[in-house]
């Protein structure tokens, strides 16, 4: 039997070959990070939402744009990358004399929990997200974690509403900025938060009762991602589920639902199909970019990889969920 999984990778390259690449917006921190995990510890690396987003989104779409602020300090060289993979950086800020946000945290043995050790706002502090007048029209929109302050201005300033809008946030704004959460959550059509997060938001344990308490706060479509456990997409009465791939070694799991989401909506705009069919597949995109992402520390194995590495593991994932239940009928 012929498994419908199997036409992944044959509309993936239909799309893309066929389609223009549609142009994708990202509004996240561009940040360093300092990372403690069991298999090791890093220096200062290249971190932050905007950063992961944007790369991983570049394995599908090669016309990007990013809104976001860093230091003097920050690396040309990465920003020459970013530019080399079909990111547009003339709403990246330099603020001349400051300092790049800094992020330092250390992950305990199960690799799921950590616990933060600085946290250093620095040009993220007061950040005022500028949207240059090139960037206007643009069809596909990402707010990574951010204020959902920051968050909501950037939907304000846009003239024309984009076709999909998703947002990431965390437990932390829910803590203290609830009021402008629930406001930036109804101006979405999607949200993107792990399970723990699902369930501080809605009051519910059952991720299809939180699924259903969070759609109606405003976003029509909701991802729910499960770590090492896959990822839930919930839309009307549709829920869809994606494994993970099973790795032998986690070495460092900062930036993965980030680098999740640059893959889904690298993948949409890409394909330029916001049906709940083309989103399967986007999750699938994006769960094979995670699986990279966690490999090495920080950005390095999503420098490192070519699309034909990305198309082998998408393979890996059709493999996965390939089965025939063969005459269970006649049972």
């Amino acid at each position: 039997m012929f498994h419908p999984m199997h036409l992944l990778l044959f509309y993936t390259l239909y799309y893309l070959c066929l389609k223009k690449n549609m142009r994708l917006l990202t509004v996240g921190s561009v940040a360093f990070d300092a990372i403690e995990t069991p298999f090791g510890k890093t220096d200062k690396i290249i971190g932050g939402a905007g950063t992961f987003i944007a790369l991983s989104s570049s394995f599908f779409n090669r016309d990007q744009r990013i809104v976001a602020v860093v230091g003097d300090d920050f690396p040309t060289d990465m920003i020459e990358t970013l530019k080399s993979k079909g990111v547009d950086t003339e709403g990246l800020q330099i603020r001349k004399g400051e300092k790049t946000f800094f992020w330092s945290g250390r992950y305990h043995n199960d690799m799921n929990s950590r616990e933060t050790l600085v946290t250093e706002l620095n040009v993220l502090g007061d950040f005022d997200p500028i949207i240059p007048s090139s960037y206007q029209g643009t069809p596909y929109l990402m707010l990574g974690n951010l204020s959902p302050q920051v968050q909501s201005t950037v939907i304000e300033r846009l003239n024309v509403r984009p076709k999909l809008i998703a947002m990431d946030t965390m437990n932390f704004w829910m803590d203290i900025a609830m009021d402008d959460l629930s406001k930036t959550m109804s101006m979405v059509d999607l949200l993107i938060i792990n399970d723990e997060e699902a369930r501080q938001l809605s009051k519910e344990y059952s991720l299809v009762k939180a699924a259903k308490a969070i759609r109606a706060m405003g976003p029509k479509y909701l991802i729910i991602k499960k770590g090492e456990h896959g990822a839930l997409l919930f839309h009307g009465e549709k829920v869809f589920f994606a494994p993970a791939l099973p790795l032998e070694d986690v070495f460092d799991p900062t930036g993965a639902g980030d680098t999740f989401a640059g893959g889904f909506m690298g993948y949409i705009a890409a394909t330029d199909d916001t049906s709940f069919e083309n989103m399967k597949r986007a999750i699938i995109a994006g769960s094979a970019l995670a699986s990279f992402c966690v490999e090495k520390f920080g950005t390095e194995r999503l420098l490192e990889i070519t699309r034909e590495d990305v198309d082998a593991r998408i393979e890996q994932f059709v493999a996965l969920t390939d089965f025939n239940m063969g005459h269970h009928s006649s049972i």
